[in-house]
């Protein structure tokens, strides 16, 4: 099973941009389809992208699709989640995360700690 670990959040200005990283530990990293959600103040935790296995396919909340783009390097064990024109409604706690490969919080089974991202309008 894997760790992770993600880094990379912080306070940026409406229009601006942010790269989040998720390192992971583990042998078995290259098997597992990676994901970002995201828990915004008040809301459930929701679906931002994921990436299969070999990161030949990747899905997007209709919410992020063009500003957004996730990847992958297995030789590293990391994901990361470029973040282009960020919006206030952007704000929130953001959790990389390792399963199958799905939209839903029950497809993956494990979870980093999360990392805050603060849009300023």
């Amino acid at each position: 099973q894997v760790q992770l670990v993600e880094s990379g959040g912080g306070l940026v200005q409406a229009g601006g941009s942010l790269r989040l990283s998720c390192a992971a530990s583990g042998r078995t990293f290259s098997v597992y389809t990676m994901g970002w959600f995201r828990q915004g103040p008040g809301k459930e935790r929701e679906f931002v992208a994921g990436i299969s296995w070999s990161g030949g396919r990747t899905d997007y909340a209709d919410s992020v699709k063009g500003r957004f783009t996730i990847s992958r390097d297995n030789a590293k064990n990391t994901v990361a989640l470029q973040m282009n024109s960020l919006k206030p409604e952007d704000t929130a706690v953001y959790y990389c995360a390792a399963g199958l490969w799905g939209v839903s919080r029950s497809d993956y089974n494990t979870w980093g700690q999360g990392t805050q991202v603060t849009v300023s309008s």
